[in-house]
């Protein structure tokens, strides 16, 4: 992890309250009928806020797929979970509203100047095996800086790699077969999995293995599950049973991109 996380991390002497929310939603979420899930007619347009996550892709670098994935997923709860982010801190006004709603992010490529622009914004980088990404603040999509508005969505798209067995000892963060997701999309879904994962240790008040956590660098595999594996990390109709006897946990997507409203896009195997 870049010197801008390490440095601003600290011990929790109580759960993070800025990711509460999201565990209180978190069993209601999965049981939404997909209609439910999809319908953003509650929503202020103009209210809308959104996580940039930035994947850096020099012309002649291309890091490998997971390395890019499991720096996402690293860089966004380091983001949620440092001390600027927390009630009082100067990144709170724009982490508090947001991990309270949807917690939509947006991934774009940078290289270059741009790339060096954007480490100039606020924000928490995050470098695993020779890959990067930035997790910037969760600012109102109309007020996204131009510096990161002109980077491009699409072409984040890298090579699939086998990365082996995961690690003993870490979260691992399980992909389907299908449906098939973009690098971009994917990278999205597995900084909500962090978030997630956070957000229900900080409901359980299990702060020390959060401390712990960020010691580690919120360390964590990113893995294409089998036919096999999926079908036994599924949360089911039970999803608070599923976390506190399996320590699995589900990301379901809204569906405003590249998937169908409901779909699960990721599972979390946590010890």
């Amino acid at each position: 992890m870049s010197e801008d996380a390490s440095y601003h991390s600290y011990r929790h002497s109580q759960a993070p309250e800025v990711l509460l929310p999201l565990a209180a939603r978190y069993a209601r979420w999965l049981g939404l009928p997909a209609q439910a899930i999809a319908d953003t007619t509650d929503e202020d347009p103009a209210s809308v806020r959104a996580m940039p996550l930035i994947l850096r892709m020099e012309r002649d670098v291309t890091p490998s797929r997971t390395a890019l994935l499991e720096a996402a997923a690293s860089a966004a709860v380091a983001l949620c979970l440092d001390a600027r982010s927390q009630p009082g801190g100067p990144w709170h006004p724009q982490v508090q509203p947001w991990a309270a709603g949807r917690i939509r992010k947006v991934s774009r490529r940078a290289r270059g100047a741009h790339w060096v622009a954007v480490t100039e914004l606020p924000g928490i980088t995050v470098e695993n095996r020779g890959a990067q990404v930035r997790a910037l603040l969760p600012w109102q999509v109309a007020d996204t800086p131009s510096a990161v508005t002109r980077l491009q969505v699409s072409g984040t798209d890298v090579p699939g790699d086998d990365a082996g067995p995961p690690p003993d000892g870490i979260a691992v963060l399980w992909l389907p077969q299908q449906p098939a997701m973009t690098v971009g999309k994917t990278a999205a879904q597995v900084g909500h999995a962090t978030m997630l994962l956070a957000a229900l240790l900080a409901a359980d008040g299990r702060v020390a293995e959060l401390d712990c956590w960020a010691a580690a660098g919120y360390r964590c595999a990113v893995r294409t599950a089998s036919a096999h594996q999926w079908a036994r990390l599924a949360a089911g109709e039970q999803p608070q049973q599923a976390w506190r006897e399996r320590g699995i946990l589900a990301v379901r997507d809204a569906g405003c991109t590249e998937v169908a409203p409901g779909t699960i896009t990721v599972a979390v195997q946590y010890r």
